[in-house]
C-alpha cells in the first residue's frame, strides 16, 4: 500500500529545480499539468518568478548585506 503524496506538497519540493530547470523532461511535463490545473501552485509559481526577476535587479543595485539577507530569506516556502 502506497502513501498518499500530496500534489502541492511534491509541487512544492519541485518548484526551485523547476525554475532553474534542473528536472528531467517527465518531471517537467508532471510539474507543468499540476500547474495548469492548480491555481495556488500557479499563483506560487508566479511569485517565484516575479521574486527571482526582483532579485536579480536588485542585486545589481548597491544595498547594504542586511537587505540582501532579508530578500534571500523570502525564498522560504509559503507553508
Amino acid at each position: 500500500m502506497s502513501a498518499f503524496v500530496d500534489p502541492c506538497e511534491k509541487c512544492e519540493e519541485m518548484m526551485q529545480p523547476y525554475l532553474d530547470r534542473e528536472l528531467s523532461d517527465e518531471q517537467m511535463r508532471e510539474a507543468e499539468a499540476h500547474l495548469d490545473t492548480c491555481s495556488y501552485c500557479r499563483r506560487r509559481y508566479r511569485f517565484e518568478v516575479s521574486l527571482r526577476r526582483y532579485v536579480r535587479t536588485a542585486a545589481a543595485a548597491q544595498m547594504p548585506p542586511e537587505l540582501k539577507q532579508r530578500l534571500s530569506e523570502l525564498r522560504t516556502p509559503l507553508h
